[in-house]
């Protein structure tokens, strides 16, 4: 059984077409990347998966219940995680603070035990402390625990915004051009983080991701967008062959 599933979402904004008739299925585990130029839609699937926009037309299913309907929040708490292109952290909190702000919703304490910082409350912090450090550690961000966001270099920063989408716990994971921006170093240990999710944690991913060779190595399926129309679905050797995906994306006449 698929974890996400999409069946023929429309989306309009006034007389313009923006996705049309779009079909997709994520199932546990899956790394899915969704590709195509500039424009194609992709970040629009994305925004009708969060609940940012609510498509005209079709249905949008998370472990068979639907998700049309419901707030940015409650498909949050629903264990739907977002990255973002560009990494929207907290530049004057550290690191740690920064991942601690994406465990909010787990967070079980009240603001009268937390102003007398009673044993409870003591007891939640160190319990959540434990989580970030564990997630510092898997991405190696140890040295920069305590630096402050906005004073690390770009690569870093993305990386620590891959982290605190990981501090929610997520049950589905939508990775939105995470290695934008990125040197040849980094995008290679995004890739080994990528790879450890996917295979250590077995949380199922939807990358939207213009490294043509990146997606090639590592996505177990590809979806290919166009002008809001999928134009082709399958195994990356499969896609990055098709002629159409080739006219489209990559410019070239068969």
């Amino acid at each position: 059984m698929a974890d996400l599933e999409i069946d023929n979402i429309s989306l309009n904004f006034g007389g313009l077409k923006v996705l049309q008739n779009v079909s997709l299925q994520v199932d546990t585990g899956e790394l899915f990347a969704l590709i195509g130029p500039n424009g194609a839609g992709k970040t629009s699937v994305f925004n009708c998966i969060s609940g940012i926009y609510r498509p005209s037309e079709g249905q949008i299913r998370f472990e068979t219940l639907s998700l049309l309907g419901l707030s940015p929040h409650e498909i949050a708490s629903r264990g739907i995680v977002r990255t973002f292109q560009h990494g929207e952290l907290f530049g004057e909190m550290s690191v740690i603070d920064n991942l601690l702000a994406g465990r909010h919703s787990k967070i079980r304490t009240r603001l009268p035990g937390e102003v007398l910082f009673l044993p409870s409350v003591r007891r939640e912090e160190i319990k959540h402390r434990e989580t970030v450090e564990s997630i510092i550690e898997f991405v190696e961000l140890e040295r920069f625990r305590h630096t402050p966001v906005g004073s690390l270099p770009f690569g870093i920063q993305k990386i620590t915004g891959f982290a605190r989408a990981l501090a929610a716990e997520p049950k589905l994971l939508l990775l939105d051009e995470p290695s934008a921006g990125l040197n040849r170093d980094e995008r290679e240990d995004l890739a080994r983080f990528i790879l450890r999710i996917k295979h250590e944690l077995g949380i199922p991913m939807i990358w939207i991701e213009h490294d043509m060779q990146m997606v090639g190595d590592l996505a177990d399926r590809l979806q290919v967008l166009d002008y809001g129309k999928t134009i082709a679905t399958g195994a990356p050797e499969e896609v990055l062959s098709n002629q159409q995906v080739i006219n489209a994306y990559l410019g070239v006449e068969g």
